[in-house]
Formats: C-alpha cells, sequence, structure tokens
C-alpha cells in the first residue's frame, strides 16, 4: 500500500480550489483519496453548520470527478472551529494499492470503515461503543495492521439533533450528547486496540470514569451525520509511503513536549533527523482540564458563559502546538472525553521522509 497525505488550506468551507488545482495538475488522482479531514471556521458546536458546508461542497465536487460509488466510499471528517491563530484546512488522504514500484520500507498505511447509522437512543451508549470498536477492527484489517502499530483513529460521530422520540437516550440535551459521542467513541476505539477490556467497562463509566481512554483516539461529533466515519493510520513493514506518523499523549493543554514524543516514536529512516522540519501535520484532541486547574493553577474556561469551553481550549493547544511547529495550519479538535489523560488529550504527528518538505 502507498498513502500520500495533502495538506491545503482553504479561503472558506466551500474553497475547493488547492484541491481543484492539484487533481487539474495531475499531481493527485480523486480516485485514490479514500479520506479527508478539515478543520472549518465554525464555532465547532451543534449549530456549526459550516462542517456539513464543507462535506457537501467536497461531495458535490467529487461526484463530478469520480461518481457517486467512489464518492460515498470517502471518509469525511471535518472538525469545526479554528479559534486563535488556527488556520483552516483540508487534510487529504490517497491510497494505491497496484502498481507499486520500488521496495517497501516501515511507512503509513491506513484503513477506513463506515458504520450503520445509529438510533437516538444508541448514541454515547455501551451499543455504539462495541459498535465502533467493531468497525475499528475491520479498518485494522483492512490496512493489515497489528493494533501495536496503530498510531491513529480518527473517527467522525453523530449527535443527537432530536429527542422527540428519545425513549432510554443518555442525554436529552444535544451539547451534552456530543460529549457522550465522542466518548463511547473512544471507548470502542480503546476496545479495538486492547486498551481496556470489555469486562471492565459498563454504561456508567462512559464520560464519568477517565482513568479509562485510549491513547490513539481522536473523536469529532457533528450533525452532518448519523453514523460513524472511522479512519486508522499506522505503520506497516510493507508499506511504500514517503510518509509515516507517530504519536504521543498531551498530559495537559500546555505539554509541547509531547510533539518531540510523537516524532521520537516514528521509524527510525532518512529524514527522520529533521524533525520539525519534517512535520506534514500535526493532530490534536485538547480539553478545558475538568479538574480546572491547569498545572496546578485554575483555570476559568469551564466558567465563562461567553465563550464555550471547546472552543478556548482548542484556542489554547492550537497555540501551544503551533508555537512549537511553526504552523498554525494543524488539526486541533476539541472534546478528549476518553481521549487521552483527563484534561490533555492523544497528539498524533504525520512525517515525510524527506527533510524540508513543503506541503
Amino acid at each position: 500500500m502507498k498513502v500520500d497525505v495533502f495538506k491545503i488550506p482553504q479561503k472558506a468551507p466551500d474553497d475547493l480550489s488547492g484541491l481543484m488545482e492539484l487533481i487539474q495538475q495531475q499531481k493527485l488522482d480523486p480516485k485514490s483519496i479514500v479520506a479527508v479531514m478539515g478543520k472549518t471556521e465554525g464555532n465547532g458546536c451543534v449549530n456549526d453548520f459550516t462542517r456539513g458546508f464543507a462535506v457537501a461542497s467536497l461531495k458535490n465536487y467529487l461526484r463530478s470527478q469520480i461518481g457517486d460509488t467512489l464518492t460515498e466510499q470517502i471518509v469525511f471528517v471535518m472538525s469545526g472551529g479554528t479559534e486563535g491563530v488556527l488556520s483552516p484546512h483540508l487534510t487529504v488522504f490517497t491510497r494505491q494499492v497496484e502498481g507499486l514500484s520500488g521496495s517497501p520500507r516501515p511507512g503509513l498505511v491506513l484503513g477506513i470503515h463506515h458504520t450503520r447509522d445509529f438510533s437516538v437512543e444508541e448514541i454515547g451508549t455501551l451499543a455504539m461503543v462495541h459498535e465502533v470498536a467493531a468497525g475499528v477492527k475491520t479498518a485494522i484489517a483492512q490496512a493489515n495492521l497489528s493494533p501495536q502499530d496503530v498510531h491513529f483513529v480518527q473517527i467522525k460521530c453523530p449527535l443527537i439533533q432530536s429527542t422527540k422520540q428519545q425513549g432510554q437516550t443518555i442525554t436529552p440535551d444535544s451539547y451534552k450528547s456530543m460529549a457522550y459521542s465522542r466518548g463511547a467513541s473512544a471507548l470502542g476505539v480503546a476496545l479495538a486496540l486492547g486498551e481496556i477490556d470489555a469486562a471492565q467497562l459498563s454504561a456508567s463509566d462512559i464520560c464519568t470514569n477517565y482513568s479509562l481512554y485510549s491513547s490513539v483516539a481522536s473523536t469529532s461529533a457533528g450533525s452532518e451525520l448519523q453514523n460513524c466515519e472511522i479512519l486508522v493510520l499506522g505503520n506497516s513493514p510493507t508499506s511504500y509511503s514517503d510518509y509515516c506518523i507517530g504519536h504521543s499523549v498531551m498530559a495537559h493543554a500546555l505539554d509541547v513536549a509531547s510533539v518531540e514524543r510523537a516524532i521520537a516514536s516514528t521509524p527510525d529512516l532518512p529524514g527522520k533527523n529533521a524533525g520539525l522540519n519534517a512535520i506534514v501535520n500535526v493532530f490534536a484532541k485538547a480539553e478545558a482540564d475538568p479538574s480546572g486547574q491547569v498545572l496546578g493553577r485554575r483555570h476559568t474556561m469551564l466558567d465563562d458563559s461567553d465563550i464555550n469551553h471547546t472552543r478556548m481550549a482548542r484556542a489554547v493547544v492550537g497555540a501551544a502546538i503551533a508555537s512549537v511547529v511553526q504552523d498554525p495550519m494543524i488539526y486541533v479538535s476539541g472534546g478528549s472525553e476518553h481521549q487521552g489523560p483527563m484534561g490533555g488529550g492523544a497528539i498524533a504527528v504525520i512525517l515525510k521522509y524527506e527533510a524540508n518538505v513543503s506541503s
């Protein structure tokens, strides 16, 4: 398998000029696109329709290029909120499995999966945990990866949009449902990778027992879908990719050393010594520490009635990481329930083996 990664700036959620240019110049074959991750400039909350707008724009364009069937197979993950210095962009992943030349080496591979749609009653519950776990295992098998070689699992998950038939819904609050959906999806990743055992997990643990988490999960909820779309990234010795991935966890919102730890976890191959210069993109989770403290100091993100705490967390973590990599065009997603330790979050970096990358 050969995976390529393209990071493309955007002027607006429907700005596809950069993608179009790559396709027109034959630098990117649209038929090879398997996943698109994006940061859009909405508020990242329930009523952030920039996510759906971005997905609709992408699908409309790609249908004209590759048809309905291939377009519907693509995983689309739009994360709202580019507070502070964060810069809107797309990260496009392509996959080639035939006509490969040269010799394989440890590098990036990926797998994808679309779960079935979830009912309102299932969102944020154990049913969702187990469905996501099965989907993650399917994506891992598709990538021909071992669980220990998985470095990042990105999931776009649904939220509760209507409570007219809520039944046993975990919460009737659409905003709170985002957290439960993210949390259940993350626990599904942890279950699939053996980071937790099914016997130790109960319904009451979701968004309560934060000692249970995945160190590689990144989940984002939105109103633009009813199922979960799963992207698994890892390194395989049979890869033909020029890219590799590594991960770590941020212990807290200011844990910038996590970037270097993530780089250190990548394979030892040419170009790695370039370090920060070899980074194509960084993917990180952010949250306002529910303890109310950061490094022993009180923070007020949870008490502000004007700005949602997930927006503040994205701004803080985005600025902290951007200051290290000297690039504000990074992927930082708010709400890290069961995604890394409480108050912290999972973080992953994609490197290109050649030094002095421009992407």
